[in-house]
């Protein structure tokens, strides 16, 4: 757990303070008078498909990040495929239960893979899914590994291009995590359970492919209001 040192004054007997959770578990305490606080929280990422002839594989369904135990959960997304024309991962999905209230959000889906490439043409690979932060790992081009999503967004890892082998798969992008943002009022407990979501696992790369894209891992970023 980080907390980010002092705090800043945005009007007239108001403050707030800022701590991001951005690995692993544990559990979050809400700061002595705190009268209420945001939550946004991302699911990891999945990873995307590896691209090759034979042996490629798709890539790994990101972590789920969860605040609260079942308060606050925001799923990871799926791998992307690592056949021929297989589609992209699916978004993760994200709830909010009471007494959270506020905005959950799926993730975006990766992009499908292209079809099974014939002898001397190149293929790129599925583009990853865009989270609510971003981070999107970049299509793999031709000859080339997916791009993975970027740390702590939850953004979904690029699936693989293809070499010029016939019969060369390309591989799909991974979905992204699910988003939720969400208020909790007083009266609230004083301390909850997280768990941050890991990224999904790249593809691996089959014979005369490459490697998709590793996932983007997921984070929650909590906001404190005070009376001062």
């Amino acid at each position: 757990m980080f907390r980010m040192p002092g705090s800043r004054a945005v009007k007239r007997g108001h403050k707030i303070t800022f701590t991001s959770l951005l690995s692993g578990g544990g559990t979050y305490t809400a700061p002595d008078g705190c009268l209420w606080f945001r939550v946004r929280a991302v699911g990891g990422g999945g990873g995307g498909g590896g691209s090759g002839t034979v042996s490629n594989t798709a890539g790994g369904t990101g972590g789920n990040t969860t605040f609260g135990t079942s308060l606050i959960t925001a799923n990871g997304g799926s791998g992307g495929g690592n056949t021929g024309g297989a589609p992209g991962g699916a978004g993760g999905a994200a709830s909010i239960v009471t007494p959270a209230i506020g905005l959950a959000v799926l993730g975006g889906s990766g992009g499908g893979s292209g079809l099974t490439i014939a002898t001397s043409t190149f293929g790129i690979g599925g583009q990853g899914g865009s989270s609510a932060l971003g981070g999107a790992g970049y299509s793999g081009p031709a000859n080339a590994a997916g791009g993975p999503g970027v740390t702590n967004t939850g953004g979904g890892g690029g699936g693989a291009g293809t070499s010029n082998a016939a019969s060369d798969n390309t591989g799909g992008g991974g979905g992204s995590g699910g988003f939720t943002d969400a208020i909790m009022s007083a009266p609230f407990a004083t301390s909850y359970a997280y768990s941050i979501g890991t990224a999904g696992t790249a593809g691996g790369a089959g014979t005369s492919g490459f490697a998709g894209g590793l996932g983007g891992s997921g984070s929650i970023w909590i906001e404190e209001h005070y009376t001062v």
